[in-house]
């Protein structure tokens, strides 16, 4: 077995919101559910840990618990001929991984396209008085367009962990997004700020912006 760990707590800057990340490549000959179970019994006997979901991505299971205190653990599980432990941001515990780069961003031509699609989902969600999932949309495609902003500068991207390295101006014309009430006057107010921000924020896909530009704010004319 290899293992190393990760997550906020291996890095030199934590605090007590940090979260831990094991994850171990296992032998030719472990069986995965046994290897998964013996880990959940040792955690909820010595740690009280509380198993809150699992999560199968490709080869690699990844199960998360939650241990006294708010400490999120989150074990993963690799077949030992498919255990990338280099070239990541986490420290080798024991045992040989493979060598890997860094995972690429989403192209941004992908990151626009989705934050045009949760805009046509809001607008529809406002003609039909489905208010609730307008706003979730909305703010999917908000999220969208703050990636598309951290991706012009080489900020994370992933989980919104670049969104606060934008500049100051940037977050506060990005706070004009925000949707402050269900009220139908307010959701296309948010709605027209989005598309405000999505096509400001779109250097990377100039072209595909500007030939979709006038049906996109169509969308924010209340009717």
């Amino acid at each position: 077995m290899r293992a190393h760990w990760s997550g906020r707590l291996r890095q030199v800057v934590g605090d007590q919101w940090s979260d831990l990340d094991l994850t171990f490549g296992l032998a030719d000959n472990a069986i995965l559910d046994d290897v998964v179970a013996d880990w959940t019994a040792r955690l909820k006997s010595q740690f009280g840990a509380v198993h809150l979901f699992d999560l199968p991505y490709l080869s690699t299971m990844y199960r998360v618990f939650l241990l006294p205190g708010n400490l999120q653990v989150d074990l993963s599980f690799t077949p030992g001929n498919k255990f990338l432990a280099r070239g990541l941001r986490y420290d080798l515990l024991f045992g040989n991984g493979l060598e890997r780069d860094q995972a690429k961003p989403s192209p941004p031509e992908h990151v626009f396209g989705l934050a045009v699609v949760y805009l046509l989902h809001a607008r529809a969600c406002i003609a039909r008085g489905r208010m609730w999932e307008a706003e979730y949309f909305i703010s999917a495609a908000r999220d969208q367009a703050l990636s598309l902003a951290c991706q012009h500068r080489g900020f994370k991207t992933n989980y919104g962990r670049g969104f606060d390295d934008l500049p100051p101006e940037t977050l506060k014309s990005f706070a004009r997004t925000l949707v402050g009430s269900l009220e139908r006057t307010q959701l296309f107010r948010a709605l027209s700020k989005t598309i405000d921000e999505l096509l400001h924020n779109s250097q990377d896909v100039r072209e595909l912006a500007s030939r979709l530009e006038l049906g996109l704010r169509e969308l924010a004319l209340s009717q």
